[in-house]
C-alpha cells in the first residue's frame, strides 16, 4: 500500500480522478490538498461516493509557499507515525488560467506562473527524498503550449517564454496577456518535468499529462461574466469533436494515467493516456535548467538534490 498525493481534487476532472481512483484502486490510500477548512467535507462526500473510506486531506495553498512547506510537514509527520502509508505517488491536477498578470501570490510572484510551475517544483522539491521505488509523478498540462490553432481551436494565444524572473513578476495585462500567461506556464509545466526526470532516481517516473479540452472544469472561472456566457456555449460544441471529451472520461484516462500500467518513458508527454511528442519548443535543455535553477532560486532551495 502506497499513498498518492494529489492536488485538484474538488471539481472537474480532477473530482472525476479522484472517485475513480478510490473505487479502482481501494488498497491506494488518497491524501488530497485542500485549500481552507472544507477537507473534512471533501473527504467523506469522496469516501460517501464510492464506498472507500481510504481518503484524506491536508490544508495546502498553491499560492502560499509557507502553506506548502506546512503541508509537506505534516505529511512527513503522518508517514513518520505511521498515520499514512509511504509516499508511492503524485498528481498535480490544480491550475489557473486567469483574466491578467497583475495579481501576485502570497510571495510576491504572478499567480499563473506561481500556482501552475513554482508551487508544484516547490512541493516536488520538498518531498523529492520521500517517493519510494516504483513512484509515478504525474502533473496536468495542457495542449495550448503549442501554441497553434489545431491545439488551441484560437482561444489560447501562443507561449511566450522569457527568463523565468520576468515570467514570475506580476506585470500590467488583461485577458490576453492573462490567457498567454496560462499557455506559457504550461510549456513551464513540460520543461519542469523534463529537469525533474533527469534528476529522479531510477524506478521513479515523471510525466506531462494532457487531458485535451473539457468543458466543464471550471478553468474559465476567472473569466468576465460576459465572456463566461459566450464562451460557454461554444465548449460544450466543441465537446462533440475529437477536440474534446467531458470530465467523466478525461478524469477516467487521467486517473489510470496515475496508477495504471506504466505509460512510457519517464519524462514522457501524455496525450489523454498516450506517449505524443510535445512542441517542438518544449524540447529545451537550457530552458529546463534556467528554469530548475531559478526556480529553486525563488524557493529558497539549493539549485541541486542532495
Amino acid at each position: 500500500m502506497g499513498t498518492l498525493l494529489m492536488t485538484g481534487a474538488s471539481r472537474g476532472l480532477g473530482r472525476e480522478a479522484a472517485e475513480r481512483l478510490l473505487r479502482d484502486h481501494p488498497d491506494q490510500h488518497l491524501l488530497l490538498t485542500v485549500r481552507g477548512a472544507n477537507g473534512d467535507r471533501l473527504a467523506a462526500e469522496l469516501a460517501g461516493k464510492t464506498g472507500n473510506a481510504n481518503v484524506s486531506t491536508v490544508p495546502a495553498d498553491l499560492a502560499s509557499f509557507a502553506s506548502l512547506h506546512e503541508a509537506v510537514r505534516e505529511i512527513e509527520r503522518r508517514i513518520d507515525a505511521g498515520e499514512l502509508p509511504p509516499l508511492t505517488g503524485f498528481l498535480g491536477n490544480a491550475g489557473l488560467q486567469l483574466t491578467s498578470t497583475e495579481r501576485a501570490t502570497e510571495d510576491g510572484f504572478e499567480v499563473t506562473f506561481g500556482v501552475n510551475v513554482l508551487a508544484y517544483y516547490l512541493l516536488l522539491r520538498l518531498l523529492f527524498d520521500r517517493f519510494q521505488p516504483g513512484s509515478r509523478i504525474v502533473v496536468v498540462g495542457s495542449d495550448v503550449h503549442f501554441g497553434d490553432v489545431r491545439h488551441n481551436l484560437g482561444l489560447v494565444p501562443a507561449p511566450r517564454w522569457a527568463t523565468v524572473a520576468e515570467l514570475a513578476r506580476p506585470r500590467p495585462g488583461g485577458a490576453l496577456a492573462g490567457r498567454r500567461a496560462y499557455a506559457t506556464s504550461k510549456l513551464g509545466v513540460l520543461y519542469l518535468v523534463h529537469a525533474l526526470a533527469r534528476r529522479l532516481p531510477d524506478g521513479v517516473d515523471a510525466y506531462t499529462y494532457n487531458p485535451g479540452l473539457v468543458p466543464g472544469t471550471g478553468l474559465l472561472r476567472d473569466a468576465h461574466p460576459v465572456t463566461r456566457a459566450v464562451a460557454g456555449p461554444l465548449l460544450q460544441a466543441v465537446r462533440a469533436t475529437p477536440f474534446a471529451m467531458g470530465p467523466v472520461a478525461a478524469g477516467g484516462l487521467l486517473a489510470e494515467t496515475a496508477l495504471g500500467p506504466r505509460p512510457g518513458a519517464s519524462g514522457s508527454y501524455l496525450d489523454r493516456g498516450k506517449v505524443a511528442p510535445s512542441s517542438p519548443e518544449s524540447y529545451d535543455e537550457d530552458r529546463e535548467e534556467e528554469l530548475w535553477a531559478a526556480a529553486a532560486q525563488l524557493c529558497g532551495l539549493p539549485v541541486e538534490v542532495r
